[in-house]
């Protein structure tokens, strides 16, 4: 038996084919722009190796699994913060440094705006996973991806360091990126949880006042 889309379906089917295309076109470009631009060539293949991770799980399980267009979007917009952050490094980024300058701040904060990204953008993509396959209570999608948040952050931490002490010395403290604050690393975490929060609590009245959405 043939399986054929309805036209509503079709024509959904086709816009998200199209967003997909125009996300990984600016995306694949932009990406190599940033390799070939970089002033530490070895620091931006360490920053990357989570991207052609996250690259390869998507492509892996589209079959199976297929965000929506605002999880798509939220997924781009973070990979994109961080592809450019890789090509600089975080502590010299250009971005950071002029809201530094801009702002009178101490440091260089992008990898701030970064961490915080990571919760406030990513946490709708794995809420999404956990409403629509799951059958946990509803108030777990919510608190989940909070839990997520802090987790992952803790994880990529002990990542950070492993390269930072361990596996690669040498480009180790310009992918730790801690500009002399001894708390870094948990304010990155703070600042993923607090964006997810944030994200969620969103998510959570938008959806009370309109159960259908």
């Amino acid at each position: 038996m043939s399986f054929s889309f309805a036209p509503d379906q079709e024509r959904t089917h086709y816009k998200k084919n199209l967003l997909l295309i125009a996300y990984s076109l600016v995306f694949a470009l932009y990406w190599a722009y940033t390799g070939f631009n970089t002033p530490d060539l070895n620091n931006w293949w360490l920053e990357n190796t989570l991207t052609f991770t996250a690259i390869i799980l998507l492509v892996a399980f589209y079959k199976h699994f297929q965000f929506s267009d605002f999880s798509y979007t939220c997924l781009f917009l973070f990979m994109m913060l961080h592809v450019y952050g890789s090509q600089y490094t975080y502590a010299e980024n250009p971005f950071g440094y002029w809201v530094k300058d801009e702002l009178d701040l101490q440091r260089n904060h992008y990898d701030r705006l970064v961490h915080f990204g990571f919760g406030f953008l990513l946490s709708y993509p794995m809420h999404e996973v956990l409403w629509r396959v799951t059958r946990m209570r509803p108030l777990f999608t919510y608190l989940l991806p909070v839990d997520f948040a802090i987790s992952f952050g803790a994880v990529y931490e002990l990542i950070e360091w492993s390269v930072a002490d361990i596996f690669f010395p040498a480009q180790g403290m310009a992918y730790l990126g801690t500009q002399g604050d001894v708390w870094d690393a948990q304010k990155d975490i703070a600042l993923a949880a607090f964006g997810a929060a944030l994200t969620m609590l969103a998510v959570g009245l938008t959806r009370k006042k309109n159960p259908h959405r």
